[in-house]
């Protein structure tokens, strides 16, 4: 039978087989050498770069393209890699075009910045390709190092770690390390397994053990990792979505968007996946945007995304947000949920409230509208599962773990980043910078440098 996009409810296969492969095909297809060697030569090699102050890895971006543009993309990714070590991935998922693009002279004066994304794929992939490592390990120095959560932050962390020459044990709840990378960032920009392709290289260094399905508070204990090891370093990320608290969540076709994504990025066969005919998204950042867009390219008709502010509120980018619409997603903005409307105990339609800011704060107008949805997905931010950190004397401000500068918690024996830490934007890069630190500050610690 020819698939159908039209069947009502939550079904598979809405699409021809090849329809998948292109919908899903790489967002932005990597540089040839010639592109990238037209790109490069935009680059004015600024001094005091704009473009470095605003990457929060602070990689020297006019270095590396000259590298490039001089004919070393080796030389290029090693210093790209000097500062962030899954350059790769950051390069393939990070918003330049709200951080070192967005600074990027020539995006002032002509509109148009430098790719400077695009020619970080391109030498990170250079290297990558050829297995070319620039760092080996030091000495080993005796101490062993616990990394709980093996995404951006702890890989970095460990990376930097091992670099440092202490063993590191990596504990992650999940079948696969990468964390986001590999289960929450949409297909579409990571493609051909190239998460684990990245683990692969950054634990190739050596002195990294990684223990899979041990997640924190359930197969190990804080209390326990710090008796075992020197110093614990907790990445452990967001792993709670917040919940709509409206009348009928509950039922059959309501469910959280970042499950839904990691099933996707696990599915071998895109054809297996059900998707709704008629799907909202109830949410304003890039998770959003992520499954929004996803589900139209499964084969979704309807996809609305339903916001409760205005549009500059949004945390996804103006980029994601043209990207959705662009692949057919509305986004309707001044909505929040009200109540899930079922039929035999499965959603029908979504009840929403328009809403208004009054007085500086946002409020309900009592005015509602209706809209049919056989799937609706919750994309309205995470939270810690603070239980599982256990009383090992870690505080928490506004709901993640506290941390000086340094990404030390109250524990001096214990240290934290990414998203589970409440600096700076949930993003991967930043997730990366954090890591990085803390793993120069624990070594410091270990080193004797600050007891």
């Amino acid at each position: 039978m020819a698939p159908d996009r039209l069947r009502e409810g939550i079904a598979p296969a809405r699409l021809g087989a090849e329809q998948y492969a292109d919908n899903f095909a790489d967002l932005h297809p990597p540089l040839s050498e010639h592109e990238a060697m037209v790109a490069a030569d935009r680059c004015y090699f600024c001094y005091d770069a704009p473009c470095v102050t605003a990457c929060p890895t602070q990689i020297d971006i006019p270095l590396f393209i000259r590298q490039i543009a001089t004919g070393d993309p080796m030389g290029s990714a090693n210093t790209i890699f000097d500062q962030n070590i899954l350059g790769g991935m950051c390069a393939r998922v990070c918003p330049t075009e709200t951080l070192c693009e967005e600074a990027c002279v020539r995006e002032i004066a002509e509109g148009k910045p430098v790719l400077i994304g695009q020619l970080q794929r391109y030498a990170t992939d250079v290297a990558m390709s050829q297995g070319r490592q620039f760092y080996e390990r030091a000495q080993p120095s005796g101490k062993k190092v616990a990394v709980v959560g093996a995404g951006p932050a702890g890989l970095a962390c460990a990376h930097r770690l091992a670099m440092h020459g202490h063993d590191v044990v990596v504990h992650d709840g999940r079948p696969k390390a990468g964390g986001l990378n590999e289960y929450g960032i949409a297909a579409y920009k990571t493609v051909d397994g190239f998460a684990q392709a990245e683990v692969d290289y950054v634990t190739a260094i050596g002195g990294i053990e990684l223990k899979h399905e041990s997640a924190l508070g359930r197969d190990i204990q804080l209390d326990q990792l710090l008796e075992d090891h020197d110093a614990v370093f907790i990445g452990i990320g967001l792993a709670d979505v917040n919940s709509l608290d409206v009348e009928g969540e509950e039922v059959e076709g309501v469910a959280d968007a970042v499950d839904y994504i990691a099933g996707l990025r696990q599915a071998d066969d895109l054809s297996k996946l059900p998707v709704g005919r008629r799907v909202v998204v109830i949410g304003g950042g890039m998770t959003a945007i992520d499954v929004a867009v996803q589900s139209k390219l499964l084969g979704a008709e309807e996809v609305t995304i339903c916001y409760r502010r205005g549009k500059d509120r949004m945390n996804a980018s103006e980029f994601e947000q043209d990207l959705a619409t662009s692949k057919g997603v509305a986004i309707r903005h001044w909505l929040q949920p009200k109540r899930v409307v079922a039929e035999g105990g499965k959603a029908a339609a979504i009840e929403l409230e328009y809403t208004e800011e009054q007085g500086g704060k946002l409020a309900g107008t009592g005015e509602t509208l209706t809209l049919a949805a056989d799937q609706i997905f919750k994309a309205i931010g995470q939270k810690l599962v603070s239980d599982s950190l256990g009383d090992a004397g870690v505080k928490l401000t506004g709901g993640r773990i506290d941390v000086d500068g340094e990404g030390r918690t109250a524990n001096t024996k214990i240290w934290a980043g990414g998203d589970c830490t409440g600096e700076g934007e949930d993003l991967t890069v930043t997730a990366v910078a954090q890591g990085r630190d803390a793993a120069e500050s624990i070594h410091a610690a270990l080193s004797g440098g600050d007891a």
